[in-house]
């Protein structure tokens, strides 16, 4: 058997605090908020040590999704408008559409599945998908595929 490395998707509240904390962390040394990792761990509360021991394993998501394509699958509501929200949305953050399937509404439900290309978007992937979840007449978004 391969010791191969291993991803999860897990959602942000189900992440133990030291682990956001290493994120912050990250950005403020990266936004040069702190010069240097002390004040970094200093200003969100943690040790040296757990900055470093997890500061490779943890990343927020869009870091990885730069240049990929990801593929979701949504439940909309059958009404005039509300798929061209979503595109425009999804447009808008400058993300490149590659596939759209809609299937034939049942029960005034349709399922989308759409693939998009992160090339342009400089907004974090949790944002778009929190945006689009607050779009009215969208139920659901899941992340079903990435590449």
């Amino acid at each position: 058997m391969t010791d191969k490395t291993k991803y999860y998707i897990v959602e942000y509240s189900a992440l133990p605090e030291v682990f956001l904390k290493v994120v912050e962390a990250k950005k403020l040394i990266e936004s040069q908020q702190a010069l240097t990792v002390q004040e970094a761990v200093d200003m969100v509360g943690i040790s040296r040590s757990s900055f470093y021991k997890y500061k490779d394993t943890i990343s927020p998501f869009y870091e990885y999704s730069r240049g990929k394509t990801i593929t979701l699958a949504l439940k909309l509501d059958d009404e005039p408008g509300v798929l061209s929200k979503v595109l425009n949305n999804i447009a808008g953050s400058r993300c490149n559409i590659l596939t759209i399937h809609q299937s034939i509404p049942i029960n005034g439900i349709a399922d989308l599945t759409i693939s998009i290309e992160l090339v342009g978007t400089s907004e974090d992937m949790s944002e778009i998908l929190s945006t689009l979840g607050e779009l009215k007449g969208v139920h659901k978004i899941k992340i079903i595929a990435r590449e």
